[in-house]
């Protein structure tokens, strides 16, 4: 933990902005480029960022749920829709939609999750080393 209060007034003002940024660019990568592992970069690097200024157990009490529950969720995600292809008698992975929603986007999803739940674990694992 870093003890600025540069940084610390800083990441109250930056972390909501880079959520809801990781947010549009998640939304935005279905047809431009972004998407999910870019977006959840952001997301990681915002919590991160919360870490660093106010410490890993701050990080922890803001995210409520462990970091690999997240990465495990998003493995689920990512993975299960790749079978509704299957089902409907096509290869695995093939797109399926439901109006605007389809099988790619909660695919965009589940690595977005895995990408935030990976790097916030390794990023908790290395902050609590150095702690002690």
């Amino acid at each position: 933990m870093m003890d600025s209060l540069i940084l610390r007034t800083g990441v109250r003002l930056l972390l909501p902005l880079m959520l809801l940024f990781s947010v549009f660019i998640l939304w935005r990568g279905h047809n431009e480029p972004g998407g999910g592992f870019v977006g959840g970069l952001i997301c990681a690097v915002g919590f991160a960022l919360h870490a660093l200024a106010f410490g890993v157990k701050a990080m922890r009490d803001m995210l409520k749920v462990d970091p690999r529950s997240i990465l495990g969720t998003g493995l689920l995600i990512g993975i299960l829709p790749g079978f509704l292809g299957a089902f409907s008698g096509e290869p695995y992975m093939t797109a399926q939609w439901l109006g605007a929603l389809g099988t790619p986007v909660l695919f965009d999803i589940g690595v977005y999750l895995v990408v935030v739940g990976a790097i916030l674990a390794m990023v908790q694992t290395l902050m609590a080393e150095g702690d002690e």
